[in-house]
């Protein structure tokens, strides 16, 4: 059991760390736009100040209170490390990788964003610690409405980005890119994950890929 909880947490911690890497990364490279929360957390932040990271985690509270009232389940310990931390690592990211001068690194800083946004994410669900705040709002679309969570992650991703827009955020082609393709992407890394984790807890082998 302590060996089970010692790599669950390790996943978790691993996963959020990648998903705020992932994000700071696509909002260094915004020229392209950035992910539909980000496009609301920097509309939040051009209007009303603090930062990007503080306001992820003021938006995160609120989301926490209607996914707990909406799944009716009290929050996982998990959840609430999640919006911390995430919140954190993204002022701390943001503050530590120098901004991109060029279109060529902007670019290579938003696909690399993304794709490690995705990752990150699939992995600290895989933990099974409780889902971050953004990520237990999906599952109760998916609970409720009966869909995947390749859908239920579009939506969620498409509707925020039209409020952030109203709100002065960046939008862009990349916004779209990453609405439609974080979903698909870690639903993959979540498979896969969940099969890792698996095999490090029971000491299964790995399937052939």
């Amino acid at each position: 059991m302590r060996k089970e909880y010692m790599y669950r947490w390790l996943f978790f911690f691993i996963g959020i760390m990648v998903l705020g890497l992932g994000v700071a990364l696509t909002v260094k490279g915004q020229r392209f736009g950035v992910g539909s929360w980000d496009v609301l957390h920097i509309g939040l932040y051009k209007n009303l100040g603090l930062s990007i990271g503080l306001w992820s985690i003021i938006m995160g509270i609120i989301i926490v209170i209607i996914s707990s009232i909406g799944l009716r389940e009290l929050p996982r310990v998990g959840t609430f490390m999640n919006m911390i931390f995430v919140g954190l690592f993204i002022d701390f990211f943001n503050w530590v990788i120098p901004n991109p001068t060029t279109f060529l690194i902007q670019l290579i800083s938003f696909v690399l964003g993304l794709f490690l946004l995705a990752i990150g994410s699939g992995i600290y669900i895989s933990a099974n610690l409780g889902a971050g705040p953004r990520d237990s709002l999906m599952l109760l679309i998916v609970k409720k409405v009966k869909i995947s969570i390749r859908v239920a992650r579009t939506i969620m991703e498409v509707s925020v980005a039209v409020v952030g827009f109203l709100l002065g955020g960046p939008i862009g082609i990349g916004t779209v890119i990453m609405a439609f393709g974080i979903g698909p992407i870690m639903q993959v890394s979540l498979r896969y994950s969940k099969e890792t984790l698996d095999h490090l807890i029971t000491d299964k082998q790995l399937p052939n890929y």
